[in-house]
């Protein structure tokens, strides 16, 4: 990394003495913090040979040398976040999302009836849309300090945000799983059926394990250069078997009917809006002002919502290509019917020999930037779960979810799209609530009074670092979770999926996604207004 990137500090600022005589409280991450000063204390009087080196220290020592980040779901204080390089925020994003795992959600596309034109188009739209809350929530990382789910708890409050974050764990678990099955798909077509799928997924996931050891700085590092030889790969399969996406399928109906059309926009913003429960994840370190002429949030939202449309759009497409070929080219079906995605892949890059199958390879490593900065936030989601855990380096995290993943995707590459579909689809539903409540929150609520009672909206000064970790001093949460309930009574009716259409979706196709923005905020304001009206936070 260069010197301008953040050094990742293990500790955080000393905190004022208690009045008891016990500086850290009863607040499990003041206390970590705490100790992490001390253990640093304890490497400087090592090397001047002024103490020996205790257990804790010695730990403390073998962590920085792997540059493992220990800070955790602590905010980081405003004198820590002095990251300039905005534009690492732009190849974190884009190396998350060049890859073959959007080809996999664009190849849904004809699964719906849909031509490519049609297909293009709902891409196009809807990733435009759907980026916009990302790399809104985005630039809130470097004026907060605060992790995504650490925000939510001002709105959702101390104890109820466990809800969405159970929620976030099991969506980023999933589409760990299904990054895992694609890239062992990919491995063992390569190897014709001689490694076997399981197999692959095994080393896909152990491979992004080494990765997301090592926290914000080698994550950075990582993500500025790996996009390079994703690109170089799928611009080499395009150029191997484009010659074969001029051979579409005719779509089933054409135009196509718009219950269609709005269950695979369905897809494609499941894919996108989940991002933004992790956001501002990335963006913590970075300096929220460095010119003092609030540059700095243009240039994280331009490079977030960059990062994450300009890729997906196009891959998604190409993956809609591609499967609308596929009943069309002979070698490509039988692919697609042994190895699904990484079947279809080895059989485009065929021509080119064992250069091609080297190629497959490559395309299979390139899940790896996704997998490895989701489960960097995946280990942040269990210590503001559960505060006790910030003690428990987070890299244990990453070893016990890689443990989680492994079965699961071996379990779900039997039947992979239609598990696919079902997953994708319920992670739209509770992503775009939460979003809706939380962006609500801080554009109406979150306000800097003035003399006339008014003020500003979405003052992150409102965010405290005092607060952030005191149940008494944040919202209730229950004007949060009451709207997000309450606007499942008509989620419910507007879901088409296998297992269930409601009465509204058989007419308009799944809408789920949009009322979850829509009605969530409308039942949010009035019911926050109550909360603090009777709890005064």
């Amino acid at each position: 990394m260069t010197a301008n990137n953040p050094a990742i500090s293990p500790g955080s600022a000393t905190p004022a003495p208690h009045p008891r005589g016990d500086p850290a409280g009863t607040d499990p991450e003041k206390a970590a913090a705490m100790a992490s000063d001390r253990d640093q204390d304890q490497d400087r009087d090592m090397e001047q040979g002024h103490a020996r080196p205790s257990k804790r220290a010695v730990a403390h020592r073998l962590l920085t040398y792997g540059r493992v980040e220990e800070r955790g779901a602590v905010p980081v204080p405003l004198e820590e976040r002095t990251s300039t390089r905005y534009f690492n925020v732009f190849t974190i994003w884009f190396s998350m999302n060049v890859n073959i795992l959007a080809i996999t959600f664009g190849m849904l596309g004809p699964s719906y009836g849909l031509g490519l034109r049609d297909s293009a188009l709902v891409i196009l739209f809807f990733t435009m849309a759907t980026t916009l809350f990302p790399a809104y929530l985005s630039t809130l990382g470097p004026k907060t300090g605060m992790r995504q789910m650490v925000q939510a708890r001002f709105s959702f409050g101390r104890y109820m945000v466990s809800l969405p974050i159970l929620l976030n764990l099991a969506t980023m678990t999933g589409f760990c799983v299904i990054i895992c099955v694609v890239g062992g798909q990919c491995l063992s077509a390569v190897t014709s059926g001689s490694l076997s799928p399981n197999l692959g997924i095994v080393l896909t996931a152990l491979l992004s394990l080494g990765i997301s050891f090592c926290g914000f700085k080698v994550l950075h590092f990582y993500e500025t250069y790996a996009w390079i030889p994703a690109l170089i790969a799928i611009v080499i399969a395009v150029g191997c078997g484009g010659s074969h996406l001029k051979d579409q399928a005719p779509p089933v109906e054409t135009p196509p009917p718009a219950p269609a059309v709005v269950s695979f926009a369905m897809i494609v913003a499941s894919y996108m809006i989940p991002w933004a429960c992790l956001a501002s994840d990335f963006t913590t370190y970075f300096n929220p002002d460095p010119s003092g002429g609030g540059g700095s949030s243009l240039r994280i939202f331009a490079y977030t919502y960059l990062g994450l449309c300009v890729p997906t759009t196009l891959l998604m497409t190409l993956g809609a290509a591609i499967a609308g070929a596929v009943p069309s080219v002979p070698e490509w079906d039988e692919g697609y019917a042994e190895t699904m995605v990484g079947g279809v892949l080895a059989a485009m890059l065929a021509p080119a020999g064992n250069f091609g199958k080297f190629v497959v390879v490559v395309l299979a490593f390139t899940l790896l930037g996704n997998i490895s900065g989701t489960m960097y936030s995946i280990t942040l989601n269990f210590q503001i779960l559960v505060p006790q855990l910030v003690k428990v380096p987070r890299y244990v995290f990453s070893v016990v979810i890689t443990a989680v993943v492994i079965p699961v995707a071996i379990c779900a590459a039997v039947d992979f799209f239609a598990n696919l579909e079902n997953f994708v689809a319920l992670i739209g539903y509770w992503s775009a609530a939460f979003v809706s409540i939380v962006i609500t929150e801080h554009v109406v609520f979150r306000r800097r009074r003035g003399r006339g009672g008014g003020g500003r909206g979405g003052d992150c000064d409102e965010y405290s670092h005092e607060t952030w970790n005191r149940a008494s001093k944040l919202p209730l949460g229950a004007a949060a979770l009451v709207s997000a309930v309450l606007s499942f009574g008509l989620i419910i009716p507007c879901m088409d999926q296998v297992w269930y259409q409601g009465p509204i979706a058989e007419t308009t196709g799944d809408i789920g996604f949009e009322v979850a923005l829509v009605l969530c905020s409308v039942l949010y304001v009035p019911l926050r207004f109550l909360e603090r009206k009777f709890t005064g936070r």
